[in-house]
């Protein structure tokens, strides 16, 4: 059995599968040898790569020449870009690319300044390592000629043996001839460079391999390897029938070889590397003379061209400079193709420029490729299966990609179609099947990009975390380091410091934890004397339950001793009061009592309003016996402790808002009544006054001496007094503000009153001419209470006045021989006269209404009458 080397010997040939045979229309461009065209006056050169692999070597302004690298970049895949001409760089922005879609790329534009002149060149020789070879060769910026592009640097540097070198001269597409010219008159430059290729592989055979519709081109071939310095019987020219696409370098293998490479390998596999003759002629320029790949041979053809042909053009010459130098003459709807008419792709514009892939610009006319024609449905015929030369499903991948499935269609193996065209030539449908591969594998190819960019995205976040975590780790060891030195730098002195601010934070931490341990078991005790105790077990539950009920315990026995405060201090207001001759005594008590009575009054309204009840039905002994009370005893049981009073206080202003309907009845009541029954009785004696400005007193002791109707009518007349006060409870004015207006409209309705009973009255205006101080200061705290509560009050308290002022008048006048001893007007204000004489109902009317006259002068009056008190 044959090897396969022997089979190469012997120029066997495989057949491949697919494959169709267009029309060559070669004769057009193939007769004339490559020519050159003017410089253009400006170039457009791509640079893509930049801001990937690579940056730019130059910048706007700057004078390039010839072959000047415009990029640099030390990545395995940057591919360098020269300059084409000597000129200057008048810009770099993006603009319109070589693509069907005209997508805008980075471009470095160049005016030419038409002396072409070569920057320094480096030549080199055969003699060269493998290392420098593929140096000049990767700096020289080469590239597949074929029209893949792919660098060729990188092909010549395989990491797998390489047995098989084949030279790609088939050039299988229609129209295109670059090659062939090229192999007809450049044939010795070509196998230089195949022997350079054969020096950096060491291939144990290299075929040439050539269509047999270039005759010409095979027989230079053939002469220039019969006269190159490589191994005899190492290198041949195989020619291979004419079929397309038998150019394309899986066919081309399967051809020569018989083997068919995998899908998704590369043939270096399988130990065999492909390249354009085109490459190898770049090769050769590259390594022996120095020369950038900075131009290439193109054809320029089709029927719409004047003078067709194949034209060295330098890399970055616009399509339009070429298409004007070649007597283009467009027609109504032109095209222009970049490529051949199977797998060339027409341009939106013509302001783009030659590429390093680009082989062919065809010009047709309207007779050559006709209009395009309307895509109809597919009737299944299989025709494009059996045209693909990939063996592949085009119709399965058609379906897939019209219906946008690109994970299906990549299913079909989509990524080894060569977009040759096949398919789309042979459909009797007219549908556009390469069109619908090309979109599909462009979605594909951005889907994978986005994927690969989130990957990369997401190795980069968790590299930054790493890296934080270095840096927290790296800044703590040094913070130990630090602290390491410094202890060990420390004098016994800063130890000492140290050692006993150490002390003083453990004294402090147990000072806390020795209080938190002493407040509980006060809460439990106190908890357990007003409640039941705590089930053992649940100390959290049984400690929080104890420290709620210690609360209300201390609330309750604060309240209770507070009211026995307030009933000794009321007592000794009023014993002070009626002792003028002692003001030294009285100044003192009434600085004890002011700092509870005032607050503890209101506060324990609803306690108060209770007694004042019992006291109205008839609970007399208590005022008797504070009047008989000396007034040593008055003063000692108004001695209460001042820390105890301000914590009274406050307890009252907290309550005051619930006792206001219940303290306005006992406080009315108490201090309008003496001031009317004072009017009535102008032959009281002085011991009457003295109890009239006991108001207290005859706030809570009826007279013992009632009848049992006058009783019952007393206490009729008190529920009317409390049942009109609680509409007037939430802005009743304080006692000591009702006290001070109401003696001065007693006064202006009974000017003939007695000189006890004006006495009376400015003892009631000026109570504290001999306050001290601090008993100054909270009478004027009172006295800015009443102006604020005096407007909201007025109206309310009128008709509450109305009531407690009529009835004593009745009553005195009723009772006019009524004792002296006994003289408690609020004995007079219970009774109500049911046998009132003309004269005294008409007084009794009179008294009524000057009360009402009075109620809002009162109300104006409340501030001059508060700044008499201070």
């Amino acid at each position: 059995m044959l090897t396969l080397l022997d089979q190469l010997d012997k120029g066997t040939l495989w057949r491949s599968p697919g494959g169709i045979h267009p029309p060559e229309v070669k004769f057009l461009s193939n007769t004339t040898p490559i020519s050159q065209l003017p410089l253009a006056q400006e170039y457009l050169v791509p640079v893509p790569q930049v801001g990937e692999n690579c940056t730019l070597a130059v910048k706007v302004g700057d004078k390039v020449l010839k072959g000047t690298p415009l990029t640099q970049g030390t990545s395995i895949w940057h591919l360098p870009v020269h300059a084409p001409t000597s000129g200057t760089v008048v810009a770099i922005e993006p603009r319109a690319s070589n693509h069907a879609s005209a997508l805008p790329v980075n471009t470095c534009v160049i005016a030419a300044d038409g002396e072409d002149r070569w920057c320094e060149l480096t030549p080199g020789s055969i003699e060269l390592s493998n290392h420098e070879m593929i140096a000049k060769i990767h700096g020289a910026g080469i590239a597949g000629m074929g029209g893949a592009a792919f660098p060729s640097h990188i092909k010549l540097n395989p990491v797998s043996e390489i047995e098989l070198v084949i030279i790609n001269g088939v050039e299988c597409e229609p129209y295109i001839s670059a090659d062939d010219r090229l192999m007809r008159e450049y044939s010795q430059d070509i196998l230089a460079g195949i022997g350079v290729i054969h020096r950096l592989l060491a291939p144990k055979r290299i075929v040439i391999a050539i269509e047999d519709n270039k005759p010409e081109a095979i027989k230079a071939m053939q002469q220039a390897v019969s006269h190159s310095t490589l191994p005899a019987g190492s290198t041949r020219v195989t020619v291979i029938p004419t079929k397309y696409p038998s150019g394309g370098e899986k066919q081309l293998i399967q051809i020569i070889t018989g083997r068919e490479v995998p899908s998704g390998s590369i043939p270096a596999k399988l130990g065999i590397v492909v390249h354009n003759v085109g490459t190898a002629f770049a090769i050769h320029q590259a390594v022996t003379q120095g020369k950038p790949l900075i131009e290439r041979v193109v054809t320029v053809t089709g029927q719409n061209v004047g003078k067709p042909g194949n034209y060295w053009l330098p890399i970055g010459t616009p399509v339009e400079h070429v298409l004007k130098h070649t007597e283009f003459n467009a027609e109504a709807d032109q095209k222009v193709i970049i490529g051949g008419p199977m797998m060339g792709h027409a341009l939106p514009t013509i302001q783009v420029p030659i590429l390093k892939g680009t082989n062919c610009i065809l010009v047709p006319s309207s007779q050559e490729i006709g209009t395009t024609p309307e895509e109809k449905a597919c009737i299944r015929c299989g025709e494009c299966a059996n045209a693909c030369p990939a063996l592949l499903l085009p119709q399965q991948l058609f379906w897939h990609a019209k219906a946008e499935e690109y994970d299906k269609a990549a299913s079909y193996n989509l990524k080894d179609c060569i977009e040759c065209g096949c398919c789309s030539y042979v459909c009797p449908s007219d549908i556009p099947l390469v069109e619908y591969y090309r979109i599909a594998k462009s979605a594909l190819k951005q889907a994978a990009d986005e994927k690969h960019q989130a990957e990369r995205a997401k190795l980069r976040f968790e590299a930054r975390i790493q890296r934080l975590e270095e840096e927290k780790l790296a800044r703590e060891a040094k913070a130990k380091e630090a602290a390491a030195r410094r202890q060990a730098t420390m004098t016994s002195t800063d130890k000492d410091a140290v050692a006993q601010a150490m002390a003083r934070i453990a004294a402090k931490k147990a000072a806390a934890a020795e209080t938190t341990a002493d407040n509980t078991p006060v809460e439990v005790v106190a908890a357990d004397a007003s409640s039941t105790e705590a089930p053992k077990g649940k100390a959290a539950v049984a400690a929080a339950i104890a420290r709620a009920k210690a609360k209300k315990a201390a609330a309750a026995a604060q309240g209770a001793d507070e009211a026995e405060s307030s009933q000794q201090a009321v007592s000794s207001v009023q014993t002070a009061s009626s002792e003028p001759s002692e003001p030294t005594e009285q100044s003192e008590s009434l600085s004890q009592k002011d700092k509870v009575a005032a607050a503890i009054a209101r506060a324990k309204a609803k306690k108060a309003a209770l007694k004042a009840d019992s006291d109205a039905n008839g609970d007399t002994d208590i005022a008797t016996d504070n009047t008989d009370k000396p007034a040593t005893e008055t003063t000692a049981n108004a001695e209460v402790d001042d820390k105890k009073a301000k914590i009274a206080a406050a307890v009252a202003r907290a309550k005051a808002k619930k006792a206001a309907a219940q303290q306005a009845e006992s406080s009315e009541v108490t201090e309008v009544l003496p001031e009317h029954t004072a009017d009535a009785k102008p032959e009281s004696t002085n011991d009457s006054d003295d109890e009239s400005g006991n108001k207290s007193s005859l706030d809570a002791e009826p007279s013992a001496s009632l009848s049992p109707e006058d009783e019952k009518k007393a206490k009729v007349a008190a529920a009317v007094a409390r049942a009109k006060a609680k509409k007037a409870a939430a802005q009743q004015a304080e006692s000591s503000e009702v006290t001070e207006v109401l003696p001065e409209l007693a006064a202006d309705a009974k000017p003939e009153s007695t000189n006890e009973s004006d006495d009376e009255s400015d003892s009631a205006t000026k109570p504290n001419a001999s306050l001290s101080p601090e008993d100054e200061k909270k009478a004027k705290v009172a006295a800015a209470v009443a102006r604020a509560k005096a407007k909201k009050a007025a109206a309310q308290q009128a008709e509450s006045s109305d009531v407690a002022e009529v009835q004593p008048e009745q009553a005195a006048d009723a009772k006019p021989e009524l004792n002296d001893e006994s003289g408690n007007e609020l004995s007079s204000a219970t009774e109500p006269s049911t046998s009132l004489s003309p004269e005294d109902e008409k007084k009794a009317k009179v008294a009524a209404a000057v009360a009402r006259a009075k109620s809002k002068k009162a109300a104006r009056e409340a501030n001059a009458n508060s700044d008499a008190n201070e």
